[in-house]
C-alpha cells in the first residue's frame, strides 16, 4: 500500500514515532541504498495508534537486505537520540541473528548486526553479494521493456502468464538471449478487492470471460478454479492464489482475488492488470498492520491502482464515501492515475454524470434497469428483476457486484451483450456462487445461506431475509464471527443482527476460525452484547459449531419461517448443504 514497487515493511508498535525520528530514519535508509546502488529509494512513514509502518523501496533481489537496512535504520536513530535508553539494542539485535544462524536451514551465519555506520555499510555490502541474483533482475527489465508480467515467489520466477508463461527455479535462471520471448504472453488479468461483494465479483467476472470463450482462472477465499475444476480449497484470496491461476498453463484469462490482509502482509502478486475493482470499504478487521479506521481501511483497498495499466480502467463503487474522497489523491500516491470507472445503484448518480460527460465508464440502474456506458454508447443490460442474482432487485448489495463486474468485464474487452447474457442466468444454479445468498426451501421454509461476516454484509443479507419473511413468519439467524476480531467489532456485528430483531439467534462457535481466541469466548461476547440489547434469554441459545447451530435453527422453524444462516467454513457449508438437499 505504500508503493508501486518491491520492497520491505517495518512495524513499530508501542513506541511514539515522531517527525525527527522519521527523518533520522528515512536519512539513514537514503545513505543506505545510495552506497548500495539502488535505484528509485523512497522511505515512506505511516503512523497509526499503535505506533508506525516504515516502509522502503528495494530491488527485486535485496529484499532480505531490506530487512536489515530498515532495521539498521531505525535502531541507530533510536541509539542517537537516546544513548543510555537505547545502549544494548546491539547486542540484542546480534543475539536474535545468532538465534536464527542456528537454524539448520541456515547453517552459514551472515555478517553479524552492527549499529556503526562504516561498520554496517560494509556487512550490507556483504549481504547484497549473497542475496544478488543479476540474471533476476536482467529477465525481469527484459520483461518489463516488453510488457509482459512476471510472477516471483522465493524458488521460481514465471514469465508471461497462463497459456503463455514460462517458468524458471531461481537457481537455474537462463540468459536473456536463451529465453523464447516469441512464445511468452500476457493474458488479461482483472483485480477484485473491496470489503464486501469480492468473491461474488470475482465469480461473475469469470462467468463472463468464459462465456466470451476464455478458460477463466480464478482465486478466492474458498481456492482455486479453473472454469468449474477446482486447483485448491482454502481461503486463497491473497498472493499464493494469484500466483495459481498465473502459472496454471492452461489459463487464458485471470480473475484475482486480493484481500486486505494479503495486501498489507506480501503485497500485490502481478505487477500489472488490465482492470481491478474496489467493490467497497466496511469496517472489518481494525486494529491488524496499522488499520485503525475506514480511511486507512480505503487506502489499503484502493492500493490496486497501482497494480492497473495506463490504459486499462480502475472501477470504483461511487456509492462508497471514502472512495470518492480518496480517489482524487491516486495520481498523488502513485505518480499516475488509470482511467476511472464508475459504478453505483444509481446510474444519474453525481458522480457518474460527472464522469460521463469526461467520456468514463459507468454502470448503475435507471428506471429497474442495468445501463452501461462506454466509449459514449448506452448499453441496456436487462431488468435488474430477472437477474437471479439479485433475488427480485431486493439484493441491492448484489447490484452493486453486477454493476462493478459490468465494468470490469467490458474493460477486459468482453462485449456488452455477452455480459447481459450472463446476467440473465447468473445465480439461478445453486453451484454459479456457493456460499453466497444460496436459497433454498426445506419443507416450507426459506433457508438463505451467505457469507456474510462483517455488519454491513450481515445487514445486507438480513435485509433480503426480511423482505422474504413479508412480516407472516419467523426470523431465526445464526450468529458467529471470527477470533481475531476485537470485542468492540464482535459486539457491533451482534448490534447489526439485534436491528432486526430476529425471533431466534443461535450463537455459534465459528470453529474452524477461532484464530487465537478460546473455544467459548466470541460466543459470550456475542450473547452478553444481545442481552444488554434486550434480546430474550430464551432466543439465544449456544451451539459449539456451525453446523449443531444449523441443524437446531431448521429444527425449529416451522412453514413460513426464513432462516439466515451465514456460514463460514467451507467443509461446514457443505454439510449443511447436503443436509438441506436431504431434508
Amino acid at each position: 500500500m505504500f508503493f508501486a514497487a518491491t520492497g520491505a515493511v517495518l512495524d513499530v508498535v508501542g513506541m511514539s514515532i515522531d517527525d525527527a525520528l522519521i527523518a533520522a530514519w528515512q536519512a539513514r535508509v537514503e545513505r543506505a541504498g545510495a552506497r548500495l546502488g539502488w535505484a528509485d529509494r523512497r522511505a515512506i512513514a505511516r503512523r497509526h495508534a499503535d505506533g508506525a509502518s516504515l516502509a522502503i523501496t528495494a530491488p527485486n533481489d535485496q529484499l532480505f537486505l531490506a530487512t536489515e537496512v530498515n532495521e539498521w535504520a531505525l535502531c541507530a536513530a533510536l541509539l542517537e537520540r537516546d544513548p543510555l535508553r537505547w545502549q544494548g539494542i546491539e547486542e540484542t539485535l546480534i543475539a536474535q541473528a545468532l538465534e536464527a544462524a542456528e537454524d539448520p536451514a541456515n547453517p552459514q551465519p551472515e555478517p553479524r548486526p552492527v549499529i556503526d555506520e562504516f561498520a554496517a555499510f560494509a556487512r550490507f555490502e556483504r549481504l547484497a553479494s549473497l542475496e544478488s541474483n543479476p540474471r533476476l533482475r536482467a529477465l525481469l527489465d527484459a520483461a518489463a521493456s516488453r510488457e509482459l508480467p512476471h510472477v516471483l515467489d522465493e524458488s521460481e520466477l514465471t514469465l508471461g502468464a497462463g497459456v503463455g508463461g514460462c517458468h524458471f527455479g531461481l537457481t537455474a535462471l537462463p540468459d536473456i538471449a536463451d529465453v523464447r520471448w516469441d512464445e511468452l504472453r500476457d493474458i488479461p488479468t482483472a483485480i477484485v478487492t473491496g470489503s464486501n461483494g469480492k468473491t461474488t465479483t470475482v465469480r461473475i467476472l469469470a462467468a463472463c470471460a468464459r462465456e466470451h470463450g476464455w478458460r477463466a482462472a480464478y482465486n478466492c477465499t474458498d481456492g482455486v478454479f479453473l472454469d468449474d475444476e477446482s486447483l485448491a480449497l482454502g481461503d486463497y484470496s491473497g498472493p499464493a492464489g494469484a500466483r495459481m491461476v498465473m502459472r496454471e498453463p492452461r489459463t487464458e484469462a485471470a480473475i484475482l482475488e486480493t484481500a486486505r490482509g494479503g495486501i498489507l502482509r506480501r503485497g500485490i502478486a502481478v505487477p500489472h492488470a488490465d482492470t481491478a475493482v474496489v467493490t467497497n470499504v466496511s469496517a472489518d478487521h481494525f486494529g491488524e498492520y496499522g488499520i485503525h479506521d475506514l480511511a486507512g481501511l480505503a487506502e489499503v483497498k484502493l492500493a490496486v491502482a497501482g497494480a492497473v495499466v495506463p490504459a486499462g480502467l480502475l472501477v470504483l463503487n461511487a456509492d462508497d464515501a471514502l472512495l470518492r474522497a480518496q480517489a482524487d489523491g491516486l495520481a498523488r500516491r502513485f505518480g499516475r492515475c488509470p482511467p476511472l470507472g464508475w459504478f453505483a445503484l444509481d446510474a444519474d448518480h453525481a458522480t457518474l454524470r460527472e464522469y460521463r460527460e469526461r467520456g468514463a465508464s459507468t454502470c448503475g440502474v435507471r428506471e429497474g434497469r442495468l445501463w452501461l456506458s462506454d466509449g459514449g454508447a448506452e448499453r441496456d443490460l436487462g431488468p435488474i428483476s430477472s437477474m437471479p442474482l439479485s433475488m427480485d432487485g431486493v439484493a441491492s448489495y448484489n447490484v452493486s457486484n453486477l454493476a462493478g463486474a459490468a465494468l470490469a468485464a467490458v474493460a477486459l474487452g468482453i462485449a456488452p451483450a455477452t455480459i447481459a447474457a450472463v446476467f440473465a442466468r447468473f445465480g439461478s444454479n445453486l453451484k454459479d456462487n456457493p456460499g453466497r445468498m444460496m436459497r433454498f426451501q426445506v419443507g416450507g421454509v426459506q433457508v438463505l445461506i451467505d457469507y456474510a461476516h462483517n455488519p454491513d454484509g450481515l445487514r445486507g443479507f438480513l435485509k433480503v431475509a426480511e423482505h422474504l419473511r413479508g412480516g407472516a413468519g419467523r426470523l431465526g439467524v445464526l450468529l458467529g464471527h471470527a477470533g481475531n476480531r476485537k470485542d468492540a467489532a464482535i459486539e457491533e456485528l451482534a448490534q447489526a443482527a439485534a436491528e432486526f430483531r430476529p425471533d431466534l439467534i443461535v450463537v455459534k462457535e465459528d470453529e474452524a476460525h477461532l484464530r487465537g481466541r478460546a473455544p467459548g469466548e466470541v460466543p459470550r461476547i456475542i450473547r452478553a452484547e444481545l442481552l444488554r440489547l434486550g434480546l430474550p434469554d430464551s432466543s439465544l441459545p449456544v451451539r459449539a459449531s456451525e453446523v449443531e447451530a444449523a441443524r437446531y435453527a431448521l429444527d425449529w422453524a416451522r412453514p413460513g419461517d426464513v432462516l439466515a444462516l451465514p456460514l463460514h467454513s467451507p467443509s461446514a457449508r457443505a454439510t449443511i448443504v447436503a443436509m438441506l438437499e436431504t431434508r
